[in-house]
């Protein structure tokens, strides 16, 4: 089944950003409104994909959103309805970005060797427990 994407700017047509879990086991964060479908009343949430950019050697980015994928629910499959605001559904579906790996700079070297080996003559030989 492939998903509903959307070219619809945020809360156009009554939307609202919710949380919503269904029976308990399934949560959804995005934009929703009450649609009638087959006959009856329903639940519409659509869920933002935010893309991520990601350079060579760069730390990645979270960028805008993607796409928005749609699911629809009876009434009698939710669990919990929270109303929020757009910043925290974003915060919510944003993907897991990997922390980079950090490499430190080079050892600073001025080229003298005899200040480098007065540094380890302070360095006791006897070991410490």
């Amino acid at each position: 089944m492939e998903a509903a994407a959307e070219t619809v700017t945020p809360l156009d047509e009554g939307f609202e950003w919710a949380i919503v879990e269904i029976f308990g086991h399934r949560k959804h964060a995005g934009r929703s409104r009450e649609e009638e479908r087959f006959g009856a009343k329903m639940l519409r949430i659509d869920v933002p994909t935010i893309a991520v950019n990601q350079a060579e050697g760069k730390p990645a980015e979270v960028g805008g959103i993607e796409s928005w994928t749609t699911h629809w629910y009876g009434g009698a499959s939710l669990f919990s309805y929270t109303l929020t605001d757009e910043a925290t559904v974003m915060r919510i579906n944003r993907p897991y970005v990997s922390a980079s790996r950090y490499i430190a700079p080079p050892d600073r070297y001025d080229g003298d060797a005899a200040e480098d080996v007065s540094i380890l003559d302070d360095v006791d030989d006897e070991p410490r427990f």
